[in-house]
């Protein structure tokens, strides 16, 4: 870029211009963004359906699931679990290899002969025994067997029914790229995602990859390395040293628009950075108990221009459609924001119907 962000006008603007580009085909924006997170929670709809409407052209919910077999694409962790192209899964791989179990190689041989795996199919082989999780409730021993197989690159997600995973084989990955390129490759694909974004949520970030990528080395120095070479360009503001990716430009004035967003789109992902640049703290509220909660359950951020000024619940419930909104100061008055608020309700109201 001509110039560096010497303002958080700058950063909100680069922020803006990186983020949310000019909709396009769901493959080429899932391509462009190299990685969606994801989110069970479906209020009003998952978070990669709430993340994608606004980058790709009518695209309704559940459009995601429904096209998901005949996409490039595939389910992984990056610095969340989500949806990566193709090309950008394959710089996560090959994890550690370890001995398969007894009831691993069962499953593993049902989904080489099947095709295809439900997680219901595998109840007349392993019945529904179930385990402490990694979080301390309780998943079926199927469950995590799938998972681990997935994790290790031996299945992939084919399809999603309902919202439920399904498993096939997955070809084996021929990685030609060296350790230190795929690195290279993760961090500024993290990296541009969230641009431009503080150094420290970057390393943050980048710590992920111990689990999502935990053969490659080099973690606590490449972002200096990256720094060094020109790969990644560096600009303090407010004291605040930030990073971006050195081909992430920045951005003209921010359009006349409202964007109601989802808590995790990439815009508002890293907490520092939206303090920083909005000037107050959002709060993902959905296990927090109820009578602590300030926003709501699933309070979406709202972004007017180049500015987030509130947040907004959408309740679908019954069939009907309900939207209440909070503000951080006060409500725009002018009719311009009162246009653009009606226009990105109806949008959002036709994104969700079926």
């Amino acid at each position: 870029m001509s110039k560096p962000p010497a303002s958080i006008k700058d950063l909100r603007a680069m922020a803006i211009g990186n983020s949310l580009f000019k909709p396009v085909s769901l493959q080429s924006a899932i391509d462009t963004m190299g990685f969606v997170q994801a989110d069970p929670i479906r209020s009003p709809a998952r978070s990669q359906d709430l993340i994608l409407r606004h980058r790709v052209k009518n695209y309704r919910a559940g459009d995601l699931e429904k096209r998901y077999s005949k996409l490039d694409i595939e389910e992984d962790l990056l610095y969340a679990y989500g949806f990566l192209s193709r090309e950008n899964w394959t710089l996560l791989h090959p994890r550690h290899e370890a001995r398969m179990s007894k009831q691993e190689r069962v499953v593993l041989n049902l989904a080489l002969e099947a095709g295809e795996l439900h997680p219901r199919d595998l109840k007349p082989h392993l019945g529904e025994a179930r385990e402490i999780n990694a979080w301390g409730g309780y998943s079926k021993v199927s469950t995590r067997i799938l998972e681990e197989l997935h994790y290790r690159g031996l299945l992939r997600i084919t399809r999603r029914e309902e919202g439920i995973k399904v498993y096939g084989p997955a070809s084996k990955i021929e990685q030609s790229l060296t350790p230190q390129v795929r690195l290279q490759k993760l961090v500024l694909l993290i990296a541009k995602i969230l641009s431009p974004l503080p150094e420290s949520s970057l390393r943050a970030a980048i710590n992920h990859l111990r689990f999502s990528a935990p053969t490659l080395t080099g973690r606590q120095t490449i972002v200096k390395e990256l720094i060094a070479a020109g790969a990644l360009v560096q600009a303090k503001v407010d004291g605040i040293s930030y990073v971006w990716p050195s081909d992430v430009m920045g951005a003209g004035p921010a359009p006349q628009t409202v964007r109601i967003l989802a808590p995790f789109d990439p815009l508002v992902w890293d907490r520092k950075r939206f303090e920083h640049l909005w000037n107050w703290s959002y709060r993902f509220e959905a296990y927090t108990p109820p009578p602590k909660r300030k926003m709501g359950y699933y309070a979406m951020p709202l972004l007017w221009q180049d500015d987030v000024i509130g947040w907004a619940n959408v309740s679908t419930q019954s069939g009907t459609f309900e939207i209440e909104t909070g503000f951080v100061r006060s409500k725009p008055k002018d009719r311009a924001f009162k246009t653009a608020f009606t226009e990105e309700v109806d949008h959002l109201r036709h994104f969700l119907r079926p």
